[in-house]
């Protein structure tokens, strides 16, 4: 498989743009090797600048889940651009987008569209600060939440210790204002909360962990984590940028039964186009400028393009059967994948939940982001390039999950379990 033009266009773009890539995402580090290059794409399948065809389960991390190139979305997005392609001024399309997320999600009775994942949890722990009037915030190892400073934190060295930068520039008082605790493990917040009382205004959790490959939440997490948060007076902000409109239309919230004060949301939400959202009840969200003291602003917010986009992917998505579908693919490809490691030996995991998956070389479960950074990444940087190499694009990290899309045929997933065969042998 040749990749002579996508190797030229790194080489040049390196010269242009910090490592070559405009996300660290798309870069290659944790598996080796020079990222590929796309031009184009269409449902469950992409082509790389050298007419290479793969079979598609990065799904531009996440929002294409009705696969790429969906006519319906394209047709709304193209309408919408002719129309005006933004405004810096109120749309009926936010109105009806806005509409739709309301009614989908349990938690939320007002909406703010944003621009990107990363602003729309910004502007939540930004807002959790506004109603509590404190500063310190309470994350979990191996949770990724865009990369707002506060957020780019990593764990202390101990339960009640604060958090240290994870990136050069994120300011020392930022860090020192973020806790750490452990993933699926209540006690750890109960701890830390106790050692901080009266001074964590939010605890931001991924209802299901996306960002150290896929880890469920374990029986009673969630809803300790609810319990413990109305206890400390902290409110609960639950991060759907992943989960959210991917699990079930209204989210992992809706699966598990749990409602945190505030929800954020992406990818899904802008059928393909860039776009966040964050929202709470009435009563929080009246803290948000104009309405209150807590200012947050964006020129491109409630892009009419994405919003057409994101109406006509909800409505696809609010079909009867959709997400009954998407587990069935997604257990036929989580299954098959064991059952060829299986056979051939290899010690495996597959976490998944309704369009989500990843493959852990190992043969212990992965609950947090301690067992998942005890697998063997060696391995899956083996079998990321032999996907690759027999055409199966994969997420090029252990700690990503794998998408899958209503575009996913039965014979793609065949195809693909021939493939993870295959290159379990090359």
């Amino acid at each position: 498989m040749s990749r002579a033009k996508s190797a030229q266009l790194f080489k040049d773009a390196q010269a242009l743009i910090p490592g070559g890539v405009n996300s660290p995402a798309r870069a290659w580090g944790s598996v080796g090797g020079e990222p590929i290059f796309f031009k184009k794409a269409s449902g469950s399948r992409v082509w790389d600048a050298d007419d290479n065809e793969l079979i598609d389960y990065v799904c531009s991390w996440g929002p294409m889940i009705l696969g790429h190139t969906n006519p319906i979305v394209i047709e709304a997005a193209i309408d919408a651009a002719r129309m005006g392609t933004s405004f810096g001024a109120p749309t009926e399309l936010e109105v009806e987008m806005a509409r739709r997320v309301v009614d989908a999600v349990p938690s939320i009775e007002v909406v703010r569209f944003v621009s990107s994942g990363t602003e729309a949890t910004m502007s939540a722990l930004r807002l959790a600060r506004a109603k509590t009037g404190r500063n310190k915030i309470l994350k979990f190892d191996g949770g990724y939440h865009g990369h707002e400073d506060a957020l780019l934190v990593a764990a202390g060295s101990g339960l009640a210790n604060q958090g240290i930068a994870s990136s050069s520039g994120v300011h020392p008082d930022y860090a020192a204002a973020t806790i750490v605790a452990d993933y699926n493990n209540i006690e750890s917040v109960r701890v830390l909360l106790e050692a901080n009382k009266g001074e964590v205004a939010a605890v931001i959790v991924e209802p299901i962990g996306g960002n150290m490959g896929v880890v469920t939440p374990e029986p009673g997490f969630l809803e300790g984590l609810r319990d413990l948060t109305t206890e400390h007076g902290t409110l609960l902000i639950f991060d759907e940028v992943i989960s959210g409109f991917r699990v079930a239309l209204g989210g992992a919230q809706s699966v598990y039964g749990i409602a945190p004060d505030i929800t954020c949301l992406g990818k899904i939400v802008g059928g393909g186009f860039p776009v966040g959202a964050y929202g709470a009840s009435a009563e929080i969200m009246s803290i948000v400028s104009p309405l209150g003291p807590m200012y947050q602003a964006g020129t491109l917010s409630g892009n009419p393009v994405a919003m057409a986009a994101g109406i006509a992917t909800l409505d696809e998505l609010a079909k009867p059967g959709v997400y009954e579908g998407l587990q069935a693919k997604t257990d036929k490809l989580a299954d098959g994948v064991l059952d060829v490691f299986g056979k051939a030996g290899v010690p495996a995991v597959v976490n998944r939940a309704c369009g989500l998956m990843t493959v852990f070389f190992t043969n212990n479960a992965v609950t947090d982001m301690t067992s998942a950074s005890a697998t063997d990444r060696d391995a899956f940087g083996k079998f990321f390039h032999g996907m690759v190499d027999n055409g199966v694009y994969l997420p090029p990290s252990q700690f990503e999950a794998w998408f899958v899309s209503t575009a996913h045929t039965d014979a793609d997933i065949e195809l693909t379990l021939e493939r993870v065969e295959k290159s379990l042998h090359s």
